[in-house]
């Protein structure tokens, strides 16, 4: 069951992300959070994992200032995994294709926590590119600093290190993957 922690990281959640939006789209970007946090639950995520889910993008994307308060209010398990699911804490960010390939051998060594929250956040992710690339075709992949080579790449080369690793949604990844790169080649 979830407990009055949920609720107050949602809240957190919410308010530090409040005046964003998915990339290209005027969708708030709760939704993402939302999406991957309940993808935890539905993976048999416990709290903290699903809390995670959350505020997964907290420190990447708001600031490594966070960190602190994360841990303060919702434990050291969390930070660690919010952490383990943290491409890059520093701005500007690393150039792209080397935080990429530095993220994807972090993965390996990485603990079951983080692997299936990450695994959550990239299957909501590739969801949403391919759900925008039935709709508004090919110029989704301009929204992309990789364009759709690399967005391409960086997707393959997860559902192949998850499915690997074996996180639980790893299979559901592969799956929105293969129909990913068959509907960019159409």
């Amino acid at each position: 069951m979830l407990t009055e922690r949920y609720t107050e990281a949602l809240s957190y959640a919410a308010r530090v992300h409040r005046d964003q939006v998915r990339k290209g789209t005027s969708i708030p970007y709760l939704s993402h959070l939302l999406a991957v946090s309940s993808l935890v639950m539905e993976h048999d995520g416990d709290e903290d994992e699903a809390i995670a889910g959350l505020l997964h993008d907290v420190v990447e994307d708001v600031g490594r200032d966070q960190a602190p308060a994360i841990a303060q209010r919702f434990g050291a398990r969390v930070l660690d995994i919010v952490l383990g699911c943290t491409d890059a804490d520093t701005f500007p960010k690393p150039p792209w294709r080397e935080r990429k390939e530095r993220y994807l051998t972090h993965l390996d060594t990485a603990p079951a926590s983080v692997l299936l929250v990450s695994c959550c956040d990239k299957l909501h992710n590739a969801t949403a590119i391919l759900h925008d690339l039935e709709r508004i075709g090919p110029a989704v992949f301009e929204r992309f600093t990789a364009g759709r080579e690399g967005t391409l790449w960086y997707y393959r080369r997860l559902a192949d290190t998850f499915t690997r690793l074996g996180a639980p949604p790893a299979a559901r990844l592969g799956g929105v993957v293969a129909r990913l790169e068959g509907a960019a080649a159409a």
